[in-house]
């Protein structure tokens, strides 16, 4: 049976000799795997944005919740951080190029519907929507996960 050679030979996620990216850096925005050290910035950025957020993800994701906590905040960061060291998932923080601000968040998960790879979920604060700022966020998330990641079919759920 012929395997593509950018799909692991025993169907996990992704190859074991995959190198995942760890730093992406542009001129509007950089990317970099999510840590515990991003909650607080994190927290600001889905608070300020719990309607738009609401919104895009819907009821059945649950998330995120109205009565949303710092501390349910650091669980879910843990979470994804965790989860991005198994090769499970990964999440990353969109932030300016200085690092001082976080725009968004992207995420990388195995799809669970036939026919694709992968699932790319990514969204920007409340006060980044329908800026040039996500126009080129999407453009960039749409080449890099099928350029620099081992997927031939990639979902975008919401796009």
């Amino acid at each position: 049976m012929f395997m593509s050679p950018r799909k692991a030979a025993d169907g996990a996620f992704l190859p074991e000799d995959f190198v995942v990216p760890t730093l992406v850096a542009g001129p509007r925005f950089q990317i970099r795997p999510i840590t515990v050290h991003d909650v607080v910035k994190d927290y600001g950025a889905v608070i300020g944005s719990l309607d738009r957020l609401a919104g895009r993800f819907g009821p059945e994701w649950g998330w995120p919740d109205r009565e949303f906590t710092f501390e349910q905040a650091l669980i879910d960061v843990a979470w994804l951080q965790k989860e991005g060291q198994l090769r499970r998932s990964f999440s990353y923080v969109v932030n300016t190029p200085d690092g001082e601000r976080q725009l968004g968040r992207i995420h990388v998960a195995p799809s669970g519907e036939p026919g694709a790879d992968a699932v790319v979920v990514f969204w920007v604060r409340a006060d980044e929507e329908d800026t040039a700022l996500e126009k080129d966020l999407e453009d960039f998330v749409r080449e890099w996960v099928t350029t620099a990641w081992p997927f031939d079919v990639v979902r975008f759920p919401g796009r």
